[in-house]
């Protein structure tokens, strides 16, 4: 990308607003609550998922939820809530974002520390007591040899309630990544509208998942992926993004509130959207210390 839309001065300012101010800024476009601690971040997503199933049930509708597989901390808090509180699930659709993929566009096998639905299978489903859980055909994964499946599960369920999900560090939801390739250009309607597709990961993606969860082995890393598309995203009637990776994503969330929308960033199309709000723990709300003192050392 040749040009951006987003201006380094303004991008100063933004960072050096306290943190005090941002909830209540007059200035920011999607709403924004921040907790104490990573740890109320992730009870508060999964006591939002939990609260929603809950009336839902109560009320004798569906449930359908878009979730991620990062941040990956609430998912057994709620598998332990379900339990303990005997809340049924089998009118719950779960909507998976995405899936890693390994050089050829494969998915990786099921027992891969970098499998989502691995993952999902290990820490969710295998936990949740039989008689309450999802049942699988109400639990949707991304599949490189059908995209359009997702879409079409999604509306044969009636569409989605809440997509729940994280902010990657150029601000991406799901892995509806920046697109980084000089051709073709993708405008900003074009991104909107994107739907469910194999993507190629972004190199400072590789490199945050490689320093999370390899030491730096950016080699074992997965260079590919299945994602929805924005376009399942903002169709959702309400969206809620947690993040509590701190100074990671602290640039990104600015950029979020007091931006404009482009494509370098996506979560700024939230502020496009109705009901939208993003979740953080202080310090991944606070402004970066390094723009007073300098940078510590070499990185």
């Amino acid at each position: 990308m040749g040009y951006s839309a987003i201006d380094p001065e303004q991008l100063r300012q933004w960072l050096q607003v306290p943190v005090e101010e941002l909830e209540r800024h007059p200035q920011a476009r999607i709403r924004l609550r921040i907790l104490p601690t990573p740890q109320d971040v992730h009870r508060h997503f999964a006591q939002s998922i939990f609260e929603e199933i809950e009336q839902n049930n109560r009320l004798g509708r569906p449930t359908r939820l878009i979730v991620p597989c990062g941040p990956r901390e609430p998912f057994p808090i709620l598998a332990r809530m379900v339990n303990e509180h005997r809340l049924s699930l089998r009118h719950v659709h779960l909507f998976h974002m995405d899936e890693h993929l390994d050089w050829q566009g494969r998915p990786v096998p099921l027992d891969s520390p970098w499998s989502f639905e691995g993952w999902w299978r290990r820490h969710f489903y295998e936990v949740v007591d039989p008689e309450l859980n999802v049942p699988p055909s109400q639990r949707h994964f991304p599949s490189p040899f059908d995209p359009d499946a997702m879409a079409r599960a999604m509306e044969a369920a009636g569409g989605v309630d809440t997509a729940y999900g994280g902010i990657g560090f150029h601000g991406h939801i799901a892995y509806n990544e920046p697109p980084l390739a000089m051709w073709p250009v993708v405008t900003k309607e074009m991104f909107r509208r994107s739907t469910t597709r194999v993507v190629t990961l972004n190199p400072d993606t590789i490199i945050s998942m490689a320093q999370r969860e390899a030491g730096g082995a950016v080699h074992l890393v997965p260079t590919m992926a299945v994602t929805i598309g924005m376009r399942e995203i903002l169709g959702a009637r309400r969206i809620r993004l947690y993040s509590t990776t701190g100074a990671w994503k602290q640039a990104a969330l600015r950029i979020a509130l007091f931006g404009p929308v482009t494509v370098e960033y996506p979560v700024t199309f939230l502020q496009e959207h109705p009901d939208a709000m993003i979740i953080v723990d202080r310090g991944t709300a606070s402004a970066p210390s390094g723009l007073a003192d300098g940078p510590s050392e070499s990185r």
